[in-house]
């Protein structure tokens, strides 16, 4: 994240913040889809059987979709000649992947009710399916977004912060979205499940601080491991783990950062920072306080909202060619429509 924030960007920011859709509820497609999140959950537990690690990468949607103008969808538009997204953004060029599976649970829900349910409310609710199929806990989403009508590159390049943050800078951003340190730690434990590439960690291997040393916080044995997956000519798209139980959605990541064995500075920040110290051990030791966290950090970040005129997209990577006069016209008065 830039050191210098545009102040219309600060100013957004606190807006996203606060603004929270009286629309967003559980069951809100329980009459006009009321198969949705069985179908999302289907086609999730296929990626899961299919590839292990698609489950993390799309559960990572919510934050990098969130913190970006809001819970809308803008991360899942492709470029177009007139529009910069957000997917070649620095923090998920080369990073963000498993786009195709967000594709495939929007085609069986057209299949079932054309139109209906939006590609930010499928990122939601695969987030959720991504952690409960993978052993961690389950809770009712709220649901009745709307799917942007753009997407922004310099906003996200702005917005989204690096492997390399520390925890400082981490609390900062978090804050801006009336996220507490709590919050931030216990959202962190995302990276429970699923491989991060070298790119993300040789400058705490090789040359931390400009020092050209490795990071002291490493723990030495874990170091050799990282030297030996991560060597100086290596390809830095070779990916290792995030903690050492990496198909599991446990409470092991944060034994890991308490042993000195985060993969990422930006994980391992979180236990050599004194005011994140604390619910790193709380979590490592109560795995039950995790989940309660975690659920409640991913509810209050699903209800970030830009207040901007959206659609129903359908083609998660589209924006919908469809008369002006119906761009407005959201899911809750669909809803309401078909009543």
């Amino acid at each position: 994240m830039t050191m210098a924030m545009p102040l219309f960007l600060m100013f957004l920011l606190l807006h996203i913040a606060w603004v929270a859709s009286s629309d967003l509820r559980p069951g809100f497609y329980s009459k006009t889809c009321p198969k949705a999140e069985l179908i999302v959950r289907d086609v999730m537990k296929k990626a899961l059987m299919r590839e292990p690690r698609s489950v993390a990468s799309v559960m990572r949607f919510q934050f990098h979709d969130c913190f970006v103008n809001g819970c809308d969808g803008s991360m899942l538009l492709d470029d177009t000649p007139t529009m910069l997204g957000e997917k070649l953004a620095l923090s998920n060029i080369n990073s963000l992947r498993s786009y195709e599976v967000v594709d495939q649970v929007k085609e069986a829900l057209e299949k079932d009710c054309p139109g209906v349910v939006s590609c930010a409310d499928i990122i939601i609710m695969a987030s959720r399916d991504a952690v409960s199929l993978t052993g961690g806990p389950e809770w009712e989403v709220r649901l009745g977004r709307l799917d942007s009508l753009s997407a922004n590159q310099e906003d996200s390049n702005n917005i989204m912060p690096s492997p390399r943050a520390n925890a400082s800078s981490l609390i900062d951003l978090f804050q801006k979205y009336n996220l507490t340190v709590k919050d931030l730690v216990a959202l962190s434990g995302s990276h429970s499940i699923g491989q991060g590439r070298c790119f993300s960690v040789m400058f705490r291997l090789y040359n931390q601080s400009g020092t050209g040393r490795p990071d002291p916080a490493i723990d030495p044995s874990y170091r050799q491991y990282l030297n030996r997956l991560c060597p100086l000519d290596v390809d830095q798209n070779v990916t290792g783990n995030l903690d050492s139980t990496p198909l599991v959605f446990d409470n092991q990541y944060f034994k890991d950062l308490a042993a000195r064995r985060g993969f990422l500075n930006s994980d391992q920040t979180l236990f050599t920072f004194p005011h994140t110290r604390e619910f790193v051990r709380l979590f490592s030791r109560r795995k039950t306080e995790f989940f309660k966290a975690f659920v409640e950090g991913m509810l209050k970040m699903g209800d970030l909202q830009s207040g901007r005129p959206g659609e129903v997209r359908t083609n998660c990577r589209l924006v919908n060619a469809r008369p002006i006069n119906l761009l407005l016209q959201s899911p809750h008065n669909m809803e309401s429509n078909d009543k």
